[in-house]
């Protein structure tokens, strides 16, 4: 394996000290290095070499020194050894588990193409480093079962496969997702990741308020342009160099980088994001700030650690996170319980629309294709224009053609009528050739002979002619056999044309179809999901107005207490009623309001869904 590191399997057997030496041996004979990185290797050599009593007696020295940068060669060993890695048991079972099926292989071939795809080690398909990613991401969605595997891990796992082989890499990931709150981050419920956005939130708003306001304004939410920073920890934000140097100080120091250095961002971006509305802070994010420590990290840590960060106060909020959290349930139960039966058939009602709706589609779609079936038999039963022309040229040339043959026939006929009228005469005018004198009938003869001559040509010309008339025949018949051919064929290109636009036509039909489920589907999620809001919101309303008439409650119980214990003087205690009649009258006309506006809220939020309901029935009508 032609890894970017160098072998540490002899510090993680435990000869650490060899390991190390020859780590400064190597350093040292290196000539391009300059002596303060020979004293950089030298003193990171020692720290491995030492690593136990290093760790205990100096470990503010060991974050200083991983706050400067790790050395490249010795990444590999040290993240092992800060997040304790380099002797797991689970490190034996890792090709076991290879042997084994994931269900998540697909999801992994899929984005494994996504991870790095501009670094050498990732790019080429079915490559090394693809095949040892795939490998290492696999294995450990067959350990954990319950995270199985989650988009944005992929990058993490890459980078540990760049400094180490994949058994270490697994080892050493398997270590992050159990000791450094990441396996909470990537839960399919991602509540972990939905608290850290609560505390970035809040860190936003307590140093940066001005930008904390003009977030709220622009309906920028901290997700938007946050959550990748905690899932993969910079890696998809800033080039390799930088945020290996951000991920050397989340191997020493875990998750409070992350809010150190987000937040530094936002302080020296606060000027310009203040000038830009939602899509331009996106793109000021996404182009902007990636390339702004392209000469070096260090400016971008010195300015993160001049954040305040309260681990106490980050505490805190988990605590009040948790609160709300609870809070919004139990006003959902109430809600629940209060308006369910509404709610259900309000919900049916959405239902029964939205089936009507499709029902509607289909009918139209039925009656569309219907019409195209009448149109297609329409224009088969119609003939062409220029097949009706043609076919008229055809017959009169037929007709003129079987003219010219009759009056042939005839001619010939009258022709044989007058030979056998002529050889009548002819036979009447020799009965007594033998009574006249020899030279006589020898004329006689050679007349006989000529006659007979004369009719076998006459009976030859008209076989002559009733041929060539067979021949005209055929020949128009055979023209007429492929005058049909051709028209035939013709019909057969048209068909297949019309055929291909019709099936086209049926597919925009069907695409239009499915984009009005579409686009009716959207439309109910987001009536279903203002519906929710409008319960929620109508949930707060009635706890405020539960808690007004506590408030009232108790006010009347304070104008009794007065009332008997006597405390005040006649005209004190008069005037003290007056007050607090005056408090209950505001206080109801309080809950008044808030009950009128809660009704209006559900009123408009029962506009809203039917307005919706009838726009997409409306919409798959008309198509």
């Amino acid at each position: 394996f032609n890894y970017p590191f160098i072998s540490c399997t002899n510090s993680l057997n435990g000869s650490r000290r060899n390991s190390g030496s020859s780590l400064v041996s190597s350093s040292s004979a290196s000539s391009n290095l300059s002596h303060l990185e020979e004293d950089s290797w030298i003193l990171w050599g020692r720290i491995v070499n030492e690593w136990e009593d290093v760790r205990k007696k100096k470990e503010k020295q060991v974050k200083e020194l991983v706050r400067k940068g790790i050395p490249h060669h010795f990444r590999a060993i040290v993240w092992q050894l800060l997040c304790s890695a380099q002797s797991m048991p689970i490190k034996d079972q890792y090709s076991e588990l290879l042997k084994m099926t994931s269900p998540c292989e697909k999801l992994i071939r899929r984005d494994i193409a996504r991870t790095y795809p501009e670094h050498d080690f990732f790019k080429e398909k079915d490559s090394l480093g693809q095949e040892v990613l795939f490998n290492v991401m696999k294995a450990y969605s067959l350990v954990d079962r319950e995270v199985g595997y989650c988009q944005g891990s992929a990058f993490i796992v890459g980078l540990l496969l760049m400094q180490m082989p994949e058994e270490e890499a697994f080892c050493v990931f398997v270590k992050l997702m159990q000791d450094y709150r990441l396996r909470e981050l990537f839960k399919p419920s991602m509540a972990e990741l939905g608290l850290c956005m609560y505390q970035f939130e809040c860190m936003i708003q307590e140093y940066l308020p001005e930008l904390y306001v003009h977030f709220q304004s622009q309906s920028f939410h901290t997700s938007m342009y946050a959550s990748s920073w905690f899932l993969t920890i910079f890696l998809t934000t800033f080039p390799l160099p930088i945020a290996t140097r951000i991920f050397d100080i989340f191997m020493s120091e875990g998750l409070e980088i992350v809010f150190r250095v987000g937040l530094a961002l936002l302080q020296m971006n606060q000027a310009e994001l203040l000038q830009l509305d939602m899509e331009g802070m996106l793109q000021h994010f996404q182009k902007v700030i990636p390339h702004q420590f392209d000469s070096g990290p260090d400016k971008l840590i010195q300015a993160s650690y001049q954040v305040k960060y309260n681990a106490k106060k980050m505490k805190k909020l988990r605590t009040e996170n948790r609160l709300l959290k609870q809070r919004i349930e139990t006003l959902e139960k109430v809600s629940i319980s209060r308006y369910s039966e509404d709610f259900v058939l309000q919900l049916e009602k959405e239902l029964v629309q939205a089936r009507l709706s499709e029902a509607e589609s289909h009918c139209a779609l039925k009656e569309m294709q219907d019409k195209v079936l009448e149109m297609e038999k329409r224009n088969s039963s119609l003939p062409d224009e220029e097949n009706v022309a043609r076919l008229q040229e055809e017959l009169i040339a037929v007709k003129l053609r079987e003219a010219e043959a009759l009056m042939g026939l005839k001619e010939l006929r009258q022709q044989v009528k007058d030979l056998e009228e002529h050889w009548q005469r002819h036979l009447a005018r020799t009965t007594g050739r033998w009574k006249d004198p020899p030279r006589k009938n020898t004329v006689n003869e050679l007349q006989d002979e000529l006659m007979t001559v004369r009719l076998r040509e006459a009976e030859t010309q008209a076989e002559l002619k009733e041929t060539k008339q067979r021949m005209m025949e055929m020949e128009t018949q055979g023209q007429i056999n492929n005058n049909h051919l051709r028209r035939a064929e013709q019909e057969v290109t048209s068909l297949q044309g019309k055929v291909q636009y019709l099936s086209a036509q049926n597919k925009g039909l069907l695409a239009q179809l499915n984009e009005a489920k579409r686009r009716q589907a959207e439309i109910e999620c987001k009536s279903k999901e203002e519906v929710m809001a409008v319960r929620l919101r109508e949930a707060d309303r009635i706890a405020a107005v539960v808690e007004l008439q506590q408030h009232i409650a108790e006010l009347e119980i304070q104008k009794e207490e007065g009332k008997i214990q006597g405390q005040l003087n006649n005209s004190d205690s008069n005037q003290y009623i007056r007050e607090l009649k005056d408090q209950i009258a505001e206080l109801h006309h309080e809950v008044s309001d808030k009950i009128l506006v809660s009704d209006h809220l559900h009123l408009l939020s029962y506009f809203k869904c039917s307005r919706s309901c009838f726009s997409s029935s409306y919409y798959s009508f008309r198509t």
